[in-house]
């Protein structure tokens, strides 16, 4: 199988694009406009229980007696409450609005059912949405999207990710693209982009050819993008450094039209088994001061714009003796917009008494990741072909996030 990988990354392009390229990077291609799908990768293995904070079991404290978030309004380094019981980490207070207006939901004790913890095999299992399946070569965000549009039809940015390699999230059928920068996504030298376009287009092989022709229209798409001054809406404010600049690029190929239905972006420095109080508190502030921004600067298109966080596995319930914590199983996951019934904490709470503990050490998972993505896969991007989405599941209990 032959994948579009930004083979000019960092030379650019120079040259006239396509009229069809233009009116979609002005936002006039016409048509209702599509939903898109949204997936944020907390890569290092997030700790979801000092994210989502479980205040209202005494058992949290006992387990961490240095790294625990406190109670509600017992201090500085204390949890937001949202229900009585759970509470956010006070770093995510950008998130408490959105939550409080019913925007953001949380999914409690999710995770991968494949036991390892291995943060590369867990990542994999994650991103091709095939837990314990070693062989599968695609992600289950390509395949969230029906292949078989003509190239013609199809936007050469249909399934975007953000960064300096393909992830394997979104690898497979429909031709995908991973863009590091907007402004460094060209060809400076001319000369060289029509050797190379000349090159590809008259290749033997036809995925050869495909690559190249997808490629080159990304490479015109984006320039017409980037031709228009872009500054966030409403006054948002992205977070300085990687994560920031990713959330804005993909907040503006998503309002330029240019024809995103999925896009994915990562974070990471989630690996935290030494003295992890502050640089989850710094990490956590960026995490959240980056989706809140997001969804400031989309705006009302936020109702066809779902966003979705995973982490591959959570840490473990008991803190070590280093002030951190290891590797462990269940974790937490959010979602916004897109008819995200929020304001709730969706999954069934399975407790930390040592009884209740995933091998008498980490939360145990509830809900399947799948179950999470699945919904959304469904009944934002309209693909009830969930046996091809995710192989080998058989469907779980849904948690209802999406209204209607």
């Amino acid at each position: 199988m032959v994948t579009r990988r930004v083979f000019l990354q960092g030379v650019g392009f120079l040259g006239a694009a396509p009229g069809w390229l233009v009116r979609a990077a002005q936002g006039s291609a016409g048509g209702a406009r599509k939903k898109v799908l949204v997936a944020i990768f907390q890569r290092g293995a997030s700790d979801g229980l000092n994210m989502v904070v479980p205040f209202g079991e005494k058992r949290y404290y006992e387990l961490r007696p240095s790294i625990a978030i406190g109670k509600p309004g017992s201090g500085e380094n204390a949890a937001i409450d949202l229900d009585g019981r759970f509470g956010l980490h006070p770093s995510l207070a950008p998130l408490v609005e959105l939550y409080k207006s019913g925007r953001l939901a949380i999914v409690e004790a999710a995770g991968s059912p494949d036991p390892t913890r291995s943060h590369f095999d867990a990542q994999d299992f994650m991103e091709s949405g095939t837990p314990g399946r070693k062989a599968t070569r695609d992600g289950w965000m390509n395949r969230a999207l029906a292949p078989g549009r003509t190239p013609e039809k199809a936007s050469p940015l249909r399934v975007v990710a953000i960064g300096p390699l393909l992830p394997r999230a979104v690898r497979g059928a429909n031709p995908a693209v991973a863009i590091d920068s907007l402004s460094d996504f060209r060809v400076r030298d001319e000369r060289a982009a029509v050797a190379f376009e000349s090159m590809y287009a008259s290749a033997p092989d036809r995925g050869l050819r495909s690559t190249g022709r997808d490629t080159f229209q990304a490479l015109r798409l984006v320039e017409t993008v980037q031709s228009q001054p872009y500054t966030p809406a409403d006054g948002a404010e992205y977070p300085r450094g990687r994560f920031g600049d990713s959330l804005r690029q993909i907040a503006q190929l998503i309002k330029a039209g240019v024809g995103v239905e999925v896009a994915f972006a990562d974070i990471g420095g989630w690996d935290h088994h030494t003295n992890e109080t502050l640089p989850l508190t710094n990490l956590l502030r960026e995490f959240g001061q980056g989706l809140a921004a997001l969804s400031r600067d989309l705006g009302d298109r936020m109702e066809d714009v779902a966003v979705v966080t995973m982490s591959e596995f959570g840490r473990t319930a008991h803190e070590n003796g280093n002030r951190g914590t290891d590797h462990g199983h269940a974790n937490v996951m959010f979602a916004m917009g897109g008819g995200v019934r929020g304001g709730k904490i969706y999954g069934e709470w399975p407790g930390l008494e040592r009884e209740q503990l995933y091998e008498g050490r980490d939360l145990a998972i509830t809900t399947d990741f799948r179950d999470v993505l699945a919904e959304l896969v469904s009944r934002h991007l309209g693909n009830e072909k969930l046996g091809t989405v995710f192989p080998g599941y058989r469907g779980g209990k849904r948690p209802g996030l999406l209204a209607g």
